[in-house]
């Protein structure tokens, strides 16, 4: 509820809806919308009766009338044909022929367009184009699907698309900004120490990875490239060392060099000196070590292993196996070349790698390997470079 408040002496104000010059002639007409009577629904059925009063009034029976219309004109109209029984058997619909062609070499253009490469019936040919640019080494599989996806890589002048197949003739060439994101890539070469595993940490023991630090980088290397936190981001090892082996060990973000180190095609050679012990020899004593591989061992003589001046006691056969003709896991090992370095020491140059190869292979012929490192991954040395310590693979290094 509103309270007006005016002056005395003043005229009343007018009421809402009423003009002001209406109001001072004391005409009190609204300008406001006029409203409907009020309808009285007290003289409707409720729900239940008003259907009933509908179906009694003839809405439905239009209804029924319709339909009986439409039945009626369905059974009087005029058939071309008897219709069939169904214990007759009905003839097979004819596809209609189809319209003839009217631009045969526009219409073969326009499907060629958006058929698919190859046919079902066709055998696909040439090779893949990012398994051919992994065979020419210009980068890995997963670096070249991402240049062909970006639209980096031309096949004779064309912008490539995915899945295309390529000829040994066909010319592939990439773009600047390609070879410019490929050339900041890093590849790092590890001297591991003992005790730190090539890849994730486990047993406890730490990652080869984290010996990657500004602190540990080669004095001689900083001078050259200097350390930024970025060349961590996707460096992966390329190949594995054993925890209990020390040596080269190679990390890039080059997918090219994990390729050629580790690739299934691979057959890149991986030099390593194996310091061992001979297994089986009789003890030495006092007797010369050159004369014990002839004397056999006399009573109450115990055998224990040979630990020093092994290359005299230990059999040419025996090292002549470890050359070709020693199987791992029902599987022939390809030829290697063994010859000694040293009285205690072994030098190996393999073209494959299994896990723990040399251990095993030595087991097989009476050895005990002590100690083992890598020192060459193809034309890469390990140097001089002490342990734990690291530097970059140089621009004039190649593997």
């Amino acid at each position: 509820m509103s309270i007006r408040v005016f002056r005395p002496g003043s005229p009343p104000p007018a009421p809402r809806g009423v003009r002001g010059s209406d109001a001072s002639r004391g005409d009190f007409r609204s300008d406001a919308p006029r409203l409907r009577p009020a309808r009285d629904f007290s003289a409707r059925a409720p729900g239940p009766e008003r259907y009933a009063q509908r179906q009694t009034s003839g809405g439905q029976d239009a209804v029924s009338q319709a339909l009986a219309v439409l039945a009626n004109a369905g059974a009087n109209a005029p058939r071309d044909r008897p219709r069939p029984r169904y214990d007759e058997e009905q003839p097979r619909s004819v596809a209609p022929e189809r319209r003839p062609e009217r631009y045969p070499q526009r219409d073969q253009q326009r499907d060629s367009q958006f058929a698919p490469e190859f046919q079902a019936n066709e055998e696909p040919e040439g090779e893949r184009l990012n398994k051919r640019m992994a065979a020419l080494g210009m980068a890995s599989r997963r670096e070249a699907d991402e240049w062909i996806e970006k639209g980096l890589v031309r096949v004779n002048g064309k912008v490539a698309r995915m899945g295309q197949r390529v000829a040994e003739t066909d010319d592939i060439s990439v773009s600047d900004e390609a070879k410019a994101s490929q050339a900041e890539r890093v590849t790092i070469l590890l001297h591991k120490p003992i005790g730190w595993v090539s890849g994730q940490p486990e047993d406890g023991h730490p990652a080869a990875i984290e010996l990657i630090t500004s602190d540990s980088i080669d004095a001689k290397t900083e001078k050259v490239k200097p350390f930024k936190p970025w060349h961590l981001k996707s460096l992966a090892p390329c190949g594995r060392l054993d925890i209990d082996s020390t040596g080269l060990l190679v990390l890039s973000q080059d997918g090219r060099v994990a390729r050629a180190i580790i690739g299934e095609d691979s057959d890149m050679e991986k030099e390593y000196l194996v310091r061992v012990e001979y297994q089986g020899a009789p003890e030495i004593g006092l007797r010369d070590a050159a004369d014990a591989k002839d004397m056999p061992p006399t009573q109450g003589e115990t055998v224990s292993a040979v630990k020093r001046n092994v290359k005299a006691v230990f059999p040419p056969e025996a090292l002549e196996q470890l050359r070709h003709g020693l199987e791992l896991d029902g599987q022939e090992l390809l030829p290697a070349k063994v010859s000694w370095q040293n009285e205690e020491q072994l030098r190996f140059v393999l073209r494959e790698g299994k896990k723990r190869q040399i251990r095993r292979m030595c087991e097989l012929v009476g050895l005990k390997v002590v100690g083992l490192k890598r020192i060459r991954i193809g034309r890469v040395v390990l140097g001089d470079l002490p342990p734990g310590k690291w530097r970059y693979l140089q621009s004039w290094e190649k593997f």
